[in-house]
């Protein structure tokens, strides 16, 4: 296989289409064989996996006797689809070259999710050892497949397509009987109309690459070293004892990748040694708005802005970011039919990129003309700061019903929490939702605080049970007590900081303030009800002093607001610390990333695995296990104020 890649570099100009087939076949072949090595591997060491050459083959001039083979198949694999172009010709052979990486990776599946000195992950590793010019080609390539996703009519190639019936067509080479080895691996890669599909090569590049990115190799030596793709402490790098992690050289270049437009003279001492990786940013966002749908897409945008702070300041700095915003929303809205760990993923975008001031600021710049996929509400002329807030907190409402994990709580709270200073004009819908988000938090808590004093009352009566009712029920009680202050605090944040710009939010505290009431003396409340009972007075006793003849109207009371608005001078008013919660990946995350990764190859590109073999995660009930992964290894999220220590810890 690799010497039938190097000939297909070397007369990659003008080649002959039989070369390519020739490499397609070994790879195929390689990649059966190999699949079923790796499968049924004895033990924990993957015996098979030791290759050599035979002592009567004939060695060619360029090969060593003591060549390391998977090095020898990786480098080759790895030269050919970053320096040899997608094209009719080889578009087969890219595909069959990143099936093949695919099934050399899947070791991974025989290990545990906490990679450990003892894993064998021999192509993988020496993927990693390759010299950076050629990861940097690699990464490059495998972006600009995903970016361009392209899509190539074999009817062009020199291959004939047949079908029966309504079956897909299979490819065969009329002329060459070789070709007959081709026919099973190709079947699902046309349809009766010969057109090759858009997404296929661009998901497995995808694919290939964020399985690459996200390896950790744990390696034993003599002094404990921080793995510096992370930023975090030594202590948390270290797996046990002299263990730590080597650098990923395809993280680094996905971390280091810089817009190919961008084109100036590093003036702050930021340059990094070596050659940088440079893509077009424009068509990368404009392909990730395009398919976030995909859990997979929305991985890369994750590590894209977890990790390059020059993507993340491009992001940011884009004035149509509804290309991103609204499939995040839209799926985000569609909750019930997505996985939790793709839920829990969209909600961390959304933190990060509320970390920034200007980006909560232009969201509510930006108007929506109509919202079709929200149903239970005609959206019209909607800011996109005001629809991401009616969909976080709708987020949270089905979170409290069906998932009910704390941390996808926090999370949307802590973004809320983020754009309250910057909101401007929120419109009636989400002013409601927020005052309701508020209501029904309360309920939850008084029926939490009813059922904590019948257990106490158990408690008193000598019940063992009833004691431990009762101190699970507290702790709930104080989780939701965090939240219902941290809903007081986005309220104060807007009344405090944004008070004239939003005069629906001001309707709807009073239109609602008979469920701020019972709270209003509560020692855990109070504080942050002052602001709130300041406000409500102010505007309850301009409503009083203002005639109005027959029954106040909506518009009537909003017309009322919004003049007193321009007389409010925050009189009275306590300052409280402006919140600001940033996120924090976890000091381990390849835990949660390496298992979910290969979830997803295994139920996207056609790999099947022998589930027998499977330790990597839990295989049966599949669709029960997968969301297990985001409550016990998901990274954290931060308050910057000790006082918010609850929300971060697990």
């Amino acid at each position: 296989m690799a010497w039938c890649l190097q000939e297909s570099i070397s007369t990659s100009s003008g080649a002959p289409s039989l070369v390519y087939v020739k490499a397609v076949n070994a790879v195929y072949i390689s990649s059966v064989f190999l699949k079923y090595f790796i499968e049924n591997a004895k033990g924990d060491k993957i015996e098979d996996l030791y290759l050599s050459l035979d002592e009567s083959e004939p060695i060619p001039t360029d090969i060593t006797k003591d060549l390391n083979i998977e090095d020898f198949v990786m480098r080759s694999v790895l030269s050919f689809i970053g320096s040899i172009d997608v094209s009719p010709d080889t578009y087969l052979l890219h595909l069959e070259l990143l099936n093949f990486m695919l099934i050399a990776m899947s070791t991974q599946l025989l290990s545990g999710p906490s990679p450990g000195p003892e894993d064998v992950n021999p192509f993988i590793d020496a993927a990693m050892s390759q010299e950076s010019s050629l990861v940097i080609l690699v990464v490059r390539k495998l972006l600009l497949s995903y970016i361009t996703g392209p899509s190539i009519s074999l009817n062009s190639a020199s291959y004939s397509i047949y079908s029966e019936g309504s079956q897909p067509g299979v490819l065969q080479r009329v002329s060459s009987a070789a070709a007959n080895l081709m026919l099973l691996p190709f079947n699902f890669l046309v349809s009766s109309s010969g057109e090759g599909s858009r997404s296929l090569l661009a998901d497995c590049s995808l694919h290939v690459l964020l399985i690459l990115s996200h390896y950790r190799k744990c390696v034993v030596g003599n002094e404990p070293i921080t793995d510096k793709s992370n930023d975090t402490t030594a202590s948390d790098s270290l797996l046990k004892g002299s263990t730590h992690f080597s650098d990923n050289p395809y993280c680094k270049a996905l971390e280091r990748a810089t817009d190919v437009e961008f084109d100036r003279v590093d003036t702050e001492g930021n340059a990094h040694a070596g050659p940088v990786l440079r893509i077009p940013f424009a068509s990368l966002f404009d392909a990730l708005g395009m398919y976030l749908a995909d859990e997979a897409a929305a991985l890369l945008l994750y590590s894209l802005l977890q990790g390059n702070a020059d993507f993340l300041e491009y992001v940011l700095v884009r004035t149509d970011l509804d290309t991103l915003l609204m499939p995040i929303l839209e799926a985000l809205y569609n909750a019930p039919k997505r996985s939790s760990n793709q839920i829990y993923m969209l909600l961390i975008i959304l933190l990060i990129l509320s970390q920034d001031s200007s980006f909560n600021a232009s969201i509510h710049k930006l108007i929506v003309p109509s919202v079709p996929w929200y149903k239970e509400r005609l959206l019209h002329q909607t800011s996109l700061g005001s629809l991401m807030v009616i969909t976080l907190i709708r987020t949270v409402q089905y979170n409290l019903s069906k998932l009910r994990d704390v941390y996808l709580h926090t999370t949307c709270l802590a973004t809320l929490a983020n754009m309250a200073p910057h909101v401007h004009r929120l419109s009636a819908y989400a002013s409601q939702r927020l005052v309701s988000l508020f209501d029904m938090l309360s309920r939850k808590y008084n029926k939490l605080a009813e059922m904590r004093d019948n257990q106490m009352r158990l408690v008193k009566g000598n019940s063992i049970e009833g004691n431990g009712l009762a101190d699970d029920t507290s702790t709930e009680m104080h989780i939701y007590t965090d939240f219902l202050r941290l809903v007081l605090e986005i309220l104060n944040a807007i009344l405090t900081y944004a008070l004239p710009r939003n005069p629906e939010v001001i309707y709807a505290i009073m239109h609602r303030q008979e469920v701020f009431q019972p709270f209003r003396n509560h020692p855990r409340f109070n504080e942050l009800l002052e602001n709130i009972y300041t406000v409500l007075d102010f505007f309850n006793s301009r409503m009083d002093a203002h005639n109005t003849d027959g029954e106040w109207s909506v518009e009537k009371v909003l017309q009322v607001i919004i003049i007193n608005c321009r007389s409010w001078r925050g009189e009275g008013m306590k300052m409280f610390t402006q919140l600001r919660f940033t996120y924090e990946q976890e000091s381990h995350p390849e835990e949660f990333f390496i298992p979910y990764l290969w979830q997803l190859v295994l139920s996207r590109c056609g790999l099947s695995f022998n589930p027998d073999a499977i330790n990597l995660f839990p295989v049966d009930p599949p669709s029960e296990k997968q969301s297990d992964y985001e409550v016990s290894s998901n990274g954290h999220v931060n308050g910057e104020s000790t006082k918010h220590a609850v929300f971060v810890e697990p």
